[in-house]
């Protein structure tokens, strides 16, 4: 069975005896694993028969350059490794791998009227060329074809500050909005591109939850980004009835997933079994979901042993997969800490059949 016809009997919630899974590293422990293996992780992936889906997407996108963005920040006496991405945002790396601090450019600015003279990155006249050529020989091939559209709010609240956005929600919604619907028109025209050349998945999310709970309040996530994603997703589905819609936020989202399957939401990642009870979300709305993820990243896989890690694994497919709709990966990109014998057991038990 290839890739694309598991991929069509999960996302029909159908149990073949298979499932599709993967996992993500970060840079440092990618290259011990590799080493482990003595593959690299294109082999790696072949070795397990883990998915590995085809990337497709729009080129010539309008991206500000760094010195745009020079006057928000001649307060700030930047480090010398400091840079500024494509947001604007100026990113400070920090002393640990991939995390970073972020020094958003209209942290210091309070009228709608300022805020809308920052240069935004815009797909505006990028073009989709190559995209459903791409997506033909990988259909050809038995993979399938997914396509990353981005975030909303995540993208706001780095252009505008993660607590000066918060208080908007709330004092100043209009900025809100200014930078909401300037990313969510990024978000449609990426979403037509994709589904029009061929991609079976696109894949969506913020960022909206903490470890227990939202991190504001449902109704403001119902006002300023549910109707947002609804229309990005409205047009996927007038174009292919049978596009798949992935949503990924960590943490606990509990209170939002009626609405997520309200607007039209299929797949569903990562929940995390540190922060929701996995097999109550199964149970609640697993006829509507295919469940990605499911697998702590924050326990079973750096702290678990060898057993622990394959006997998790089995369970989820039996708790979670009995349906077939699920797909098995670590909830978020994997750590240092995490034992390079713990991947390959997790890779290893993935793919025995059951």
């Amino acid at each position: 069975m290839t890739q694309l016809e598991l991929f069509k009997k999960t996302t029909n919630h159908e149990h073949s005896g298979h499932f599709l899974f993967y996992a993500e590293f970060i840079e440092d422990l990618l290259a011990r694993y590799e080493k482990f293996e003595n593959i690299n992780i294109e082999d790696i992936f072949q070795k397990y028969n883990a998915f590995s889906p085809v990337y497709i997407g729009m080129q010539n996108i309008s991206i500000p350059k760094p010195e745009q963005f020079s006057e928000y920040f001649k307060d700030f006496s930047a480090p010398e490794n400091a840079f500024i991405n494509s947001l604007g945002v100026m990113e400070i790396p920090g002393s640990k791998f991939h995390f970073t601090r972020y020094i958003s450019p209209l942290r210091n600015i309070d009228s709608l009227k300022e805020i809308e003279k920052i240069p935004i990155i815009s797909l505006e006249n990028a073009h989709s060329d190559g995209m459903k050529k791409s997506a033909e020989i990988a259909h050809s091939q038995g993979k399938v074809v997914c396509s990353w559209i981005g975030h909303m709010y995540e993208e706001a609240w780095q252009v505008r500050g993660y607590e000066e956005f918060l208080m908007d929600m709330i004092a100043a919604p209009e900025n809100c909005e200014y930078l909401l619907d300037k990313f969510t028109k990024n978000n449609m025209i990426a979403t037509i591109a994709a589904v029009e050349n061929g991609a079976d998945i696109i894949k969506t999310g913020d960022d909206v939850a903490n470890q227990r709970a939202m991190m504001f309040n449902t109704d403001l996530w119902r006002k300023f980004m549910k109707p947002r994603w609804a229309k990005v997703y409205e047009k996927a589905k007038s174009i292919n009835p049978d596009i798949q819609i992935w949503y990924h936020s960590d943490g606990n989202i509990w209170d939002i997933i009626p609405d997520l399957i309200d607007i039209g939401v299929t797949i569903l990642n990562p929940v995390q079994p540190e922060c929701l009870d996995v097999e109550k979300v199964k149970k609640e709305f697993g006829k509507h979901l295919i469940l990605d993820g499911v697998i702590g990243t924050q326990t079973t896989m750096p702290f678990g042993n060898i057993d622990e890690v394959k006997n998790t694994v089995r369970k989820v497919k039996e708790t979670c997969g009995y349906d077939g709709a699920l797909i098995i990966s670590p909830t978020h990109v994997l750590e240092p800490e995490v034992p390079l014998e713990n991947i390959r057991a997790f890779f290893e038990e993935c793919n025995k059949s059951n």
